[in-house]
């Protein structure tokens, strides 16, 4: 698992290989990973957006920018923790992610960056 933690805000995220999804003749590859964000700060937040920068070892690139997270902008207390399963799918079997989300403050519509840290997809065969 790896961890940020930016103004307040502590991005976490471990990932699972899927090989029922994956179909590695074919250059397919799918990852699950589970993000877990916790406001640590002494105010309200709501996730709006978020961007992803996926990597695949072959050196190609992707973005990925949208709003919200699963289809949700929650707004996440101070104390309480907002957690999420989503997926990626590469064409090697190693890669890695990074990104951030555009969080606002409920108490005065600031908005602020908050970095998710990179972390490895690394098929599980690979790590031998």
């Amino acid at each position: 698992m790896v961890t940020a933690i930016t103004d307040g805000v502590k991005v976490s995220v471990e990932t699972i290989y899927q090989p029922e999804y994956s179909n590695p003749a074919n250059e397919h590859f799918m990852f699950a990973y589970r993000v877990e964000i916790a406001n640590l700060s002494d105010y309200a937040v709501q996730l709006l957006r978020r961007q992803w920068f996926i990597f695949d070892s072959n050196s190609s690139r992707r973005e990925v920018e949208g709003e919200g997270v699963v289809g949700l902008q929650p707004i996440i207390q101070p104390g309480e923790t907002h957690v999420y399963v989503s997926g990626c799918n590469l064409k090697t079997d190693m890669g890695s992610m990074k990104g951030k989300y555009l969080m606002k403050r409920t108490m005065d519509d600031l908005e602020f960056d908050v970095d998710i840290p990179e972390f490895s997809l690394v098929a599980p065969y690979k790590l031998n």
